[in-house]
């Protein structure tokens, strides 16, 4: 791992400078100490804004025991001991981290370091005609998903009870599996859905930043046969004949669906926002 040193002693950060910091760390493994006067958590926010909430590895000196490969524990190495506070984010085939460290004089100064993050190699999509795929298990493959079920104890008949309907179960799986974050640090997975467009027949089971609405139409008797419906920023309802685990698995990887989100990231994750914080 290489080491490089920021040499401003006086640094306004911006995004800007955030996109230059990085550029001089390479996409290697590499980490530089920061000028003393830099506030660390100024970093943290930029970096909160860029690539979602990040997963604390150290604090206060003391190394989070569940940290593993697949949670960021490359961003340690470098610093041994010496970490104070490092907070993660997973950003497609790389970690990045910042916080605090203790330099070889035994100073605490804000840090910025990268590392290679492994990640599996996508999935094809598999044919429409094929109706046996398991679209769940192809969708923890293809986010390289390796963590227990997150909410294995939801009580959906409670759930259902209260909003007066049954709902697919592939979505149950998602919420069970993933729990509360986003696919790709982008798409927020709604741990029940929300009924805001109940009036127009559709329950928002998802949604981004961009403002798209994922629902269903929830049509019929048996939710596992609802489709999917995005209500999109400039309330437009874009009909998809297939469920919302096959509709995820295809926006991350068929760089041809109208809602992709295979243009942007090269490979998928889920962040779960427990885990980040």
């Amino acid at each position: 791992m290489s080491v490089r040193c920021a040499s401003l002693s006086a640094m306004e950060l911006t995004q800007a400078t955030v996109n230059d910091l990085l550029a001089q760390l390479g996409p290697g493994d590499s980490y530089m100490y920061l000028p003393s006067d830099l506030d660390p958590q100024d970093l943290t926010d930029l970096l909160d804004g860029r690539y979602g909430a990040a997963r604390t590895l150290v604090l206060d000196g003391f190394t989070d025991p569940t940290v593993d490969e697949s949670r960021g524990a490359a961003l340690l190495v470098p610093f041994e001991d010496r970490a104070v506070k490092i907070r993660a984010w997973a950003y497609g085939d790389q970690w990045v981290g910042t916080g605090t460290a203790r330099d070889a004089k035994g100073a605490e100064r804000p840090v910025l370091v990268v590392a290679h993050r492994e990640v599996p190699e996508p999935l094809a999509v598999a044919p429409d005609e094929d109706e046996d795929v398991d679209w769940m298990e192809r969708l923890i493959r293809i986010t390289g998903w390796t963590r227990p079920a997150q909410r294995p104890d939801v009580d959906w008949a409670e759930v259902e009870s209260r909003l007066g309907t049954a709902l697919p179960s592939d979505y149950k799986r998602m919420v069970e599996t993933f729990g509360e974050g986003a696919f790709d640090g982008y798409l927020d997975l709604n741990q029940e859905p929300w009924t805001d467009l109940r009036r127009d027949g559709l329950l928002i089971w998802a949604g981004t930043e961009h403002e798209d609405l994922y629902c269903w139409r929830a049509d019929g008797d048996d939710p596992d046969r609802w489709p999917v419906v995005v209500r999109s920023f400039d309330n437009k309802d874009v009909p998809f004949d297939c469920q919302a685990a096959k509709f995820v698995c295809r926006i991350l990887i068929d760089p041809h669906h109208p809602f992709t989100m295979a243009r942007y990231f090269d490979t998928h994750w889920f962040m779960n926002y427990r885990e980040s914080g």
